[in-house]
């Protein structure tokens, strides 16, 4: 068995295990953070939103060599400071998104790239977009996401507790506030590409967070007839003995991920893969996080809170002190029978010399007196 194979059969079966319950404040702290750090973001810069959701035009030219920096200075110009994106295309052609431009503003700004990239004007293919289709693609997204949660909390709720259904859904709100937050930071454009992914990562994120929820209910099942583990205790040992599992489960989904972003999105050129991918790998690990250091450890809070659950509290650690108590006694008497032991030598020797003293005064007499009574020989 290699060796993370073996760390987590010990995991699973109890023998280690790291505390992530009783240092969850740790982890409330740093999620508050991230989700500050997130809002910020978004409240100062905002998003970078796609030509689908604000509406313009898309200009796609044939290969030139024209750099995107450069396409992207002229496109400003031909548009009259309208916002550009300039993205290189693999056939060293080059996608040109101008937002806010319309339908008598597109041809003399294709013209304009035409003259300014080198290129005939026939061969640059324009695409109009109006701001009324992305607003029903927004609308029909937060639709969607509303529908999501709402059923994601009736069937939590049902198949577990309302309490789980309840941190479930903080988890997922946790998990798109940094997603968005991190898109705000790093100006990457939304699009309907992007409303997809960020789908997929609360499905993701749901699963992670179920599989700790019904190792928990496994665990947790006839609580109230044992005093051995707190809530608490159990929830933490659920945590561990699906750690391995969810450590192995998001490295495999975020390796074709990040080559994705990374290799598709920055070295080969193919921006437009960034708008699911950005999404994807941050909702994963976002997913992953939420699921070990947020959900399970919201759970355990609220259900610590149960009058039954603070009196089996009390019982484990009446018996727990009852049984250090009981450990302590023998460790107590064996002390005082060492401290007895080494002053045992000086009593019975005190002992003996009393116990002689006293035998010698008592055949004193007798010694005196079997003498005056004993005949000698010589009278025989």
């Amino acid at each position: 068995m290699s060796k993370l194979g073996n760390i987590g059969a010990r995991l699973y079966r109890g023998e280690v295990g790291y505390d992530f319950i009783g240092k969850r404040k740790i982890w409330y702290g740093i999620s508050i953070l991230i989700t500050i750090t997130a809002i910020v973001g978004l409240a100062v810069r905002g998003l970078n939103m796609g030509i689908e959701f604000s509406g313009g035009a898309v200009f796609t030219t044939p290969k030139t060599s024209v750099s995107a920096t450069e396409a992207e200075h002229k496109a400003e110009a031909a548009a009259e400071a309208h916002q550009a994106t300039v993205q290189k295309l693999g056939n060293g052609g080059l996608r040109i998104q101008i937002s806010e431009l319309d339908t008598q503003q597109s041809v003399p700004v294709q013209e304009a790239l035409a003259k300014d990239l080198d290129v005939p004007v026939k061969d640059i293919n324009t695409q109009l977009v109006g701001p009324s289709w992305g607003e029903e693609i927004a609308n029909k997204a937060w639709l969607g996401l509303g529908i999501f949660m709402i059923l994601v909390v009736i069937y939590l709720a049902i198949a577990f507790e309302w309490r789980m259904a309840l941190a479930a859904l903080i988890a997922l709100i946790h998990d798109l506030t940094i997603t968005v937050g991190v898109y705000a930071l790093v100006g990457f454009e939304v699009t309907p590409g992007t409303v997809i992914g960020l789908l997929t990562i609360l499905g993701y994120s749901l699963y992670d967070t179920v599989v700790v929820f019904d190792s928990l209910k496994e665990a947790s099942k006839d609580i109230g007839k044992q005093t051995r583990f707190t809530y608490s205790e159990l929830a933490n040992r659920s945590i561990n003995s699906t750690l391995v599992r969810s450590i192995n489960t998001t490295v495999v989904a975020l390796l074709p991920v990040a080559g994705l972003l990374f290799v598709g999105g920055g070295v080969l050129g193919a921006g437009m893969l960034n708008d699911i991918s950005l999404a994807l790998f941050v909702g994963l690990a976002a997913g992953a996080y939420s699921s070990i250091f947020i959900a399970t450890p919201l759970v355990a809070d609220f259900k610590e809170r149960d009058p039954a659950m603070k009196a089996l509290a009390k019982r484990v650690r009446a018996k727990r002190a009852a049984a250090a108590a009981k450990a302590d006694a023998p460790e107590q008497q064996e002390t005082a029978r060492d401290a007895g032991d080494e002053d045992a030598p000086q009593d019975a020797e005190g002992d003996e010399d009393a116990a002689g003293s006293m035998v010698g005064q008592r055949n004193q007499p007798a010694s005196r007196g079997r003498g005056r009574g004993r005949p000698s020989g010589k009278r025989r």
